[in-house]
């Protein structure tokens, strides 16, 4: 394992806010979002019909930031979150958001709660004064 692959899943392997941005008729929208990263890209539970869906919809493309880390990615999403092809992905994200996953904020019964993967493709991380030039499709396809 790479030294910044390392520092990745230290970082964010876990419940974290990050910026998402997407962009519509050349107008960027940031929003901050919880988020867990794994194996090269962010999962996100939303919701189907949310303005950031319909954005990224449009024009799949997506830019996230978090503690000094920016990247580029592809956004996929997974469907519903109830899915049986997404039973293992969503387990891993009710545990890891366990702190607020059960507030009323999520209702998992809805089709249009869904799990939203950005794929990185490449970013940047600084830590300890190291910069560090990623090319996640080298390393995860």
């Amino acid at each position: 394992m790479q030294e910044w692959e390392k520092i990745m899943d230290e970082r964010f392997g876990y419940d974290n806010i990050i910026a998402l941005a997407t962009s519509e008729n050349d107008r960027p929208y940031v929003r901050s979002v919880n988020a867990y990263y794994e194996n090269g890209s962010f999962y996100i539970i939303t919701y189907s019909l949310s303005d950031k869906m319909k954005q990224l919809e449009k024009n799949p493309t997506a830019a996230i930031s978090g503690e000094w880390f920016t990247a580029h990615g592809i956004p996929e999403n997974m469907g519903f979150i109830g899915k049986e092809e997404n039973r293992s992905t969503a387990d891993k994200l009710r545990a890891v958001f366990a702190e607020w996953i059960d507030n009323g904020h999520v209702d998992f019964s809805a089709e249009t709660t869904i799990i939203l993967r950005i794929k990185l493709t490449d970013g940047i991380l600084f830590s300890n004064g190291k910069r560090f030039d990623i090319d996640f499709t080298e390393v995860f396809g």
